[in-house]
């Protein structure tokens, strides 16, 4: 509840996650694919940058890794379990070589069969047919379509940190491909890929506590309660319910981060009162990007930055290490505790 008098001045936001330092605890979350804008993520980690925060890059990215190190020198790589492990290892260390801070594998999402609701038509790549397609909402987006127009080329939709030593990037649906085609990791393989990269290590897409007693077993770092926004199993409770008893569980043993629904300051806030360190987002930086690139990015997070004051002074803290579950209301059976016997 606000507090009304005796409010402090300031308010400290500073966090540290994956052994970096970050002016608030906000994540760019990796996403794939960020060709909605001509410089896509060298964009949102120019933004991060300018605004103190860690960047995650998806294998699937349109940019390469070197090519987001190299502006955001607090980059965290993000991979699947995709291909055979010669074939991760040279992925894992060609990101190193970039100068990639941290690793992120990616567990919330394994490949569907199909789906009985509409997704967005993406195609393999941006053809005539393709323009003929899409012209009915770009004709409509000047603005938008003058930003690729001036680039003189068309929108990448290829994966180059997915490419091969010597070989081309593949699209994104052949990496896609190559995915699809891999068996699904083991516990071993997880710990197994901890190993080789010997350096801070997330798992993302926690939601049980037997699973997160499990990722603290393999020596990750870091673990973020997610469900890839109900890709796979749209039924599944959403990351903020499943939070604090997976913070319960295994907050004192490793740093807990929650990534999903996190569309404004105050959500951050409250995911911090439940147990977490910082949050991962990612739809909310896209709509920046989409509508006005890097500036669009800094934009979304300046408004991000400002609710977390806004709700830190209502709460009377100064500091975001302050918050704790009391700060928070919810109704009796609001929280989940999964796989918890």
């Amino acid at each position: 509840a606000p507090h009304v008098a005796g409010l402090s001045s300031t308010r400290e936001m500073s966090v540290r996650v994956m052994g970096q330092d970050m002016s608030m605890p906000v994540i760019i979350s990796p996403t794939g694919v960020q060709a909605v804008h001509p410089q896509g993520e060298v964009a949102i980690a120019r933004a991060a940058t300018n605004r103190g925060i860690a960047m995650g890059l998806s294998s699937f990215a349109s940019k390469s890794v070197e090519e987001v190190a190299a502006v955001n020198s607090q980059t965290f790589f993000q991979m699947y379990w995709c291909g055979d492990r010669d074939t991760l290892v040279q992925r894992m260390e060609r990101a190193r070589a970039a100068g990639a801070k941290g690793l992120i594998v990616t567990l919330d999402w394994s490949f569907s069969n199909g789906r009985d609701w509409g997704s967005p038509w993406i195609p393999e790549k941006i053809d005539l047919k393709a323009m003929f397609k899409l012209a009915p909402e770009v004709v409509v987006r000047p603005r938008w379509l003058w930003s690729f127009a001036k680039t003189g080329k068309f929108p990448d939709l290829v994966a180059p940190n997915m490419a091969k030593p010597g070989e081309k990037a593949p699209t994104f649906f052949g990496a896609y491909y190559e995915w699809m085609q891999t068996p699904l990791p083991s516990w071993e393989d997880i710990a197994w890929l901890r190993e080789q990269w010997g350096g801070p290590f997330m798992v993302k897409g926690v939601s049980r506590v037997d699973d997160a007693k499990r990722v603290v077993d393999l020596g990750a770092t870091a673990l973020s309660v997610s469900n890839h926004g109900g890709n796979n199993l749209d039924g599944t409770p959403a990351p903020i319910r499943a939070l604090p008893a997976v913070a319960d569980a295994v907050g004192s043993q490793i740093e807990v981060l929650l990534d999903g629904g996190v569309r404004r300051g105050s959500d951050v806030v409250k995911a911090l009162a439940l147990g977490a360190r910082a949050v991962m987002i990612g739809r909310a930086y896209l709509w920046g990007l989409a509508a006005n690139g890097q500036g669009g990015v800094e934009n979304v997070l300046d408004v991000i930055r400002g609710g977390i004051d806004s709700a830190l002074l209502g709460l009377g803290k100064s500091h975001v290490n302050q918050l704790d579950r009391d700060d928070v209301v919810a109704p009796s059976d609001f929280y989940r505790s999964l796989g918890n016997s």
